[in-house]
């Protein structure tokens, strides 16, 4: 018959050694950022690289959403600008407008008058100048009537209907320039996982050969640690905290260096957009996407310590004969 004070000195057992689990946890987290601060040079160096190598492919990634993010302007912006044939007055270019509305494949229409289309190219800086010596009237008179076609499903089809149409002088449509920018998007897109995957291996490696050299420099503690029955668990835990200081260290820094990027292109960007009467703006990480790279940087240094710890207990655990 069990005891009735069993049942608690179960508990009691399994409460004493959880809270010595956590204990452990907490002091190889605490001694483990000690042993980083205390080399202070040879860290800074491990995290230097481990930066540089996480930077890179992140700066490629945010460089990419932003390029895949104009090209969806882009995309979004499919109007077919149709250019009528001059003598095309007003009445008959609304005329159009309203016959290609009832069009199964088209999404909108939009007249667009010579006093628009002069307004618009006004706006542009290279172009004011001229129309202003050519003169309001004059540059007026040799703006078309157009027509800016927004297409629902098949724009080729669509663009050739269009070019069919008496009234039509000229058909402007770059499908061939928007393939080419998805082809370089999709191109894009495999060469930066390559080379985070390249990277990211070599900032495992850099991790763990930097573990590696403390495992060495502590190899009769292990020893000593193994011989009195200490579990892999125990004896790799420290070290697999001071890998994970080390990612978590080296993702601070790179989003650091992309922070210090972002800020020296903004300036010169918004100028150059501005030159193309453009809004665009480089966007940089957000709050979720810099905590994901911490978190990545953080798996990698506890996966490059993890193997290299691993790789070492299995070499030097006692055997019994």
């Amino acid at each position: 018959m069990r005891e009735p004070g069993g049942s608690q000195q179960m508990q009691g057992v399994h409460a004493s050694r959880i809270g010595a689990w956590l204990e452990h946890h907490a002091h190889s987290l605490v001694t483990s950022l000690g042993r980083l601060l205390r080399k202070p040079w040879a860290s800074l160096l491990t995290i230097g690289v481990m930066a540089l190598a996480l930077a890179l492919p992140v700066g490629l990634w945010v460089v990419l959403m932003n390029v895949q993010r104009l090209g969806g302007q882009v995309q979004a912006a499919r109007e077919i600008t149709v250019f009528l044939r001059p003598g095309i007055d007003a009445a008959r270019a609304s005329a159009l407008a309203d016959m290609l509305r009832t069009r199964a494949d088209v999404a909108a229409v939009d007249r667009v008058s010579p006093d628009q289309a002069l307004a618009q190219l006004r706006q542009r800086d290279d172009l004011a100048a001229a129309i202003d010596a050519l003169g309001a009237d004059a540059a007026r008179a040799a703006l078309p009537e157009a027509l800016r076609v927004v297409p629902r499903d098949d724009e080729v089809a669509l663009v050739r209907a269009i070019g069919a149409l008496p009234e039509t002088d000229r058909v402007q449509y770059d499908a061939r320039w928007r393939e080419r920018l998805q082809a370089w998007l999709g191109f894009g897109v495999r060469a930066v996982q390559v080379l985070a995957v390249l990277l990211g291996l070599g900032a495992l490696l850099v991790v763990g050969n930097t573990v590696r050299l403390d495992i060495q420099a502590r190899r009769e503690e292990i020893g000593v640690l193994q011989l009195l029955g200490a579990s892999d668990g125990f004896v790799r835990r420290p070290f697999l905290y001071l890998g994970a200081w080390y990612g978590l260290a080296a993702g601070a820094l790179a989003l650091g260096i992309l922070t210090v990027a972002w800020l020296a292109l903004q300036a010169p960007l918004a100028t150059l957009a501005a030159r193309y009467g453009s809004s665009f703006t480089l966007r940089g990480l957000d709050p979720l996407a810099a905590a994901a790279v911490l978190a990545g940087a953080g798996l990698l240094g506890w996966l490059g310590a993890g193997l290299v710890t691993g790789h070492y207990l299995r070499q030097t655990r006692p055997r019994e004969y």
